[in-house]
């Protein structure tokens, strides 16, 4: 029996996060009661919600459940949706080697079978190397025992840029 899920932002509380992940948010019921998500990034968010938790073996799994915004003409999940979401990943699987900001700097994917709306796609990966300013991690999607979609990609890390506009609003 499927657990309900929230049908908007109420069932998500601000966590006690890091100090540098302020945006930090645990859902709190519903299906993906306890995993974290992060709201700074607009672009996932408008096109998630993407989940991630930490197994009780240390190892980062991410998920969402398939919408019908997730998906294509085909009716099929849309590829960038799965790559959006294989960028989320990357983060959450380097989220301890990371401490701080990054930036994807390369990304490359395969594309091995199609998923479709209800469906819940989980992520697991591991990090390959983290070196003092890049990180690789490598991945995979699967819905149940059935592989999607391989990632993998390099996270370059980075000192946080102020905007132009923040600058100018804190004088």
């Amino acid at each position: 029996m499927e657990r309900p899920r929230p049908k908007d932002n109420s069932a998500v509380q601000q966590a006690a996060p890091p100090s540098h992940r302020p945006d930090l948010t645990v859902a709190t019921e519903g299906e993906f009661a306890g995993w974290r998500t992060w709201t700074r990034d607009t672009f996932e968010s408008h096109n998630g919600p993407f989940w991630h938790r930490i197994d009780d073996d240390g190892h980062v799994r991410c998920a969402f459940r398939v919408e019908k915004k997730h998906l294509n003409g085909m009716k099929a999940v849309h590829g960038g949706c799965f790559m959006t979401f294989a960028d989320y990943c990357l983060f959450a699987i380097a989220t301890r080697e990371l401490e701080g900001p990054g930036v994807t700097v390369a990304f490359g994917a395969e594309f091995l079978d199609a998923a479709f709306e209800g469906e819940l796609i989980e992520a697991t990966g591991e990090v390959t190397r983290a070196g003092k300013s890049l990180i690789f991690v490598r991945g995979m999607l699967k819905s149940g025992d059935r592989p999607l979609f391989t990632f993998s990609g390099t996270i370059k890390r980075v000192k946080r840029k102020v905007p132009a506009t923040e600058v100018a609003d804190s004088h």
